[in-house]
């Protein structure tokens, strides 16, 4: 073992689903019936029916308790050899990601030779849960020892026990929502309105042009009738988002929109990753590989940007790869909200926090805004929490390869204070 060396990871494709807004086309459709369709469209499109993978690592962040084995579920309905592998992964926004991370360090390391990664949400399929006090009433009822006594026991029960409870998107230990921690952020930070309205837009006028050239054509299937990302707005303008009012501080100061933010989504995305023997073994074409991965969360209850957390885990990475920030031909940055973005990019140009956070000499400096996001990003293409990093390694996978060569760098922030980053080469 102390003789093994590192191999390559390659990315071979990569499927989704188009994005939709929550409560809209995807209705009543579960985790496993959006994970299973993307599974199938990845399995058909790579010619790997009845394969036996490594394994397959798949996750979601609004889990329904029948979802508790969603990977190996999705995944026996998916075309593959039934005696391949599944387990579930949990981290947040950064979910998909993650799950690329797990499979490429296990191709790595050659303890398989292939797997999949991805993700899957959905807000409009999430069952109400009573509350636990109904529970406990209940269990000591059935073990009271007469009807008297189970009477009094059910008599405990009140009314709001009977209401259903919905999972929240506000963080347990500070009782504010993502968009709320954004505000203070992009207040420390001094980003203004009209700058998180011109990414936005740029995000849109990006996406739009995507669209319009086919890039998306053979990362995105048709499902439910839906055929493309539904919130592409090519035709909006700075006037038209102005127009938008704060949609998380309502004080007067707030600079947070529905159009600089990113909606409520639901859809699946998956990428197939494999060693170069296997890939050549399979006739599929190596796009890219999956070079590097880091993880990093920050002190967001005291104080600390909620969604800091990737500027660390960059600076890390790109210590241990003695490269650069402007060392990238693609930079795909999560776009949670506009205001995120710009933070993140104002941290690193800056000398004080690059100092103080990342132990860095000096500030990372600027990155060149034409390669930020180049096919869109979260803005305009939606956000089902983890199937986030399939869509961006995916598209960055064939950004690269319709290159021919080049560099890209992924990062994405997560609810608690976290962040994934990652380098793709080819």
């Amino acid at each position: 073992m102390k003789n093994k060396t590192m191999r390559p990871v390659a990315i071979l494709a990569g499927s989704r689903t188009p994005f939709v807004k929550s409560f809209s086309q995807y209705s009543r459709t579960s985790n496993r019936q959006l994970m299973t369709a993307t599974l199938q469209d990845l399995v058909n499109k790579t010619n790997i029916r009845g394969e036996l993978l490594g394994d397959v690592s798949l996750g979601a962040v609004m889990k329904n308790a029948s979802d508790w084995n969603l990977s190996r579920e999705s995944l026996l309905s998916a075309g593959l050899d039934p005696h391949t592998p599944g387990y579930d992964v949990q981290r947040a926004c950064g979910t998909g990601l993650e799950t690329a991370a797990h499979i490429a360090l296990k191709i790595a390391s050659g303890q398989i030779e292939s797997g999949i990664a991805g993700g899957t949400d959905t807000n409009s399929d999430i069952a109400g849960v009573l509350p636990h006090e109904l529970s406990w009433i209940l269990t000591e009822a059935q073990k009271a020892p007469n009807a008297l006594a189970r009477i009094a026991k059910l008599s405990e029960i009140k009314l709001e026990y009977l209401k259903p409870r919905f999972p929240n998107v506000q963080e347990p230990r500070t009782g504010l929502s993502m968009g709320q921690h954004t505000e203070l952020m992009v207040k420390e930070w001094k980003i203004t309105r009209e700058e998180q309205d011109q990414l936005a837009l740029q995000s849109h006028l990006n996406a739009a042009k995507a669209y319009e050239a086919g890039f998306f054509k053979d990362l995105v299937f048709e499902f439910k009738g839906v055929k493309k990302d539904v919130f592409v707005r090519g035709d909006t303008s700075m006037e038209k988002l102005a127009k938008l009012k704060p949609a998380f501080d309502f004080t007067g100061t707030g600079t947070l929109t529905a159009g600089n933010s990113t909606p409520l989504t639901d859809g699946a995305s998956a990428v197939l990753l494999s060693s170069e023997e296997w890939a050549k073994a399979h006739g599929l074409p190596v796009q890219a590989y999956l070079v590097d991965t880091d993880y990093a969360a920050v002190d967001y209850v005291n104080g600390e940007g909620l969604l800091m957390a990737p500027t660390r885990a960059v600076a890390k990475m790109l210590r241990r790869n003695n490269l650069k920030l402007q060392d990238f031909d693609f930079y795909e940055i999560h776009e949670a909200f506009a205001g995120q973005v710009l933070c993140t990019l104002k941290a690193w140009e800056s000398d004080e926090y690059c100092r103080k956070h990342l132990g860095e000499s000096q500030a990372l400096g600027s990155i060149d805004r034409a390669k930020l996001n180049v096919n869109g990003g979260s803005l305009a293409l939606g956000h089902p929490f983890a199937a986030t990093g399939g869509r961006i390694l995916a598209s960055l996978a064939k950004m690269l390869a319709q290159k021919g060569s080049g560099r890209g760098l992924i990062s994405i922030c997560t609810a608690g204070g976290m962040g994934v980053v990652a380098i793709v080469e080819r």
